[in-house]
């Protein structure tokens, strides 16, 4: 989608602090934090929102949720603890059409969230 900022910095149009990447996965800073590390997880395949998934996007979506173990052992907070969202419609919170995931570490995280 040309016009999907997400879309942008998965096919590097726009710049981004990409942590990791492969074929179908880009990971990369959030530019807004709300942690000590706060990494966006998507999909380079474009997918408006976890209503969108379909039978054969499970594997993907599966392996987004393995790469954020990964990702917490890397930035170091996998053992105190990491939070995995994903946010599904504008009353979610879900600011950009892009199925995204928003992995947090490095605090400590209450429930219920904000």
């Amino acid at each position: 989608m040309s016009e999907c900022i997400f879309c942008k910095i998965a096919s590097k149009e726009m710049k981004s602090s990409i942590v990791y990447e492969d074929d179908e996965i880009v990971a990369f800073k959030d530019i807004e934090p709300k942690a000590p590390v706060h990494l966006l997880i998507i999909p380079k395949k474009h997918i408006s929102g976890l209503t969108e998934l379909g039978k054969a996007d499970e594997l993907l979506i599966g392996r987004i949720v393995g790469l954020s173990k990964t990702l917490a052992e890397q930035f170091s907070f996998s053992q105190c603890g990491f939070r995995l969202v994903a946010n599904s419609g504008p009353d979610a919170g879900q600011a950009v059409e892009h199925i995204h995931f928003h992995l947090l570490g490095g605090r400590k995280f209450g429930w219920p969230p904000g």
